[in-house]
């Protein structure tokens, strides 16, 4: 190896995370700061953090939204045309099919 061409090492540098939490690790830079660590990352903690900057999560919301409604307003489509051709089949069951059955 050649000598003086090796960054210096830090076997105590200090990473530092936006909530406050520290680690100590080695690296070639004294002082680290990171915004996020194992305390505080979502995959870890199991806690969500939702960053909607572009409101991509309520466009979605209301896109579903308007999915439910479509959906009730076919079934109600759907329950009215049962409900009609229910009264045409009622209505041909109660008419006389010849004029002797009205004698």
């Amino acid at each position: 190896m050649k000598a003086d061409i090796h960054p210096t090492y830090y076997s105590d540098a200090k990473v530092t995370c936006a909530c406050g939490n520290t680690i100590s690790v080695g690296s070639t830079v004294k002082e680290i700061h990171v915004e996020l660590c194992s305390q505080c990352h979502p995959f870890y903690t199991g806690k969500q953090k939702l960053v909607d900057t572009a409101r991509r999560v309520e466009k979605f919301a209301e896109r579903a939204g308007k999915k439910t409604i479509e959906a009730t307003v076919r079934a109600g489509k759907k329950a009215k045309t049962a409900k009609r051709v229910a009264q045409k089949t009622a209505k041909k069951q109660k008419a006389p099919k010849k004029l002797a059955d009205l004698a």
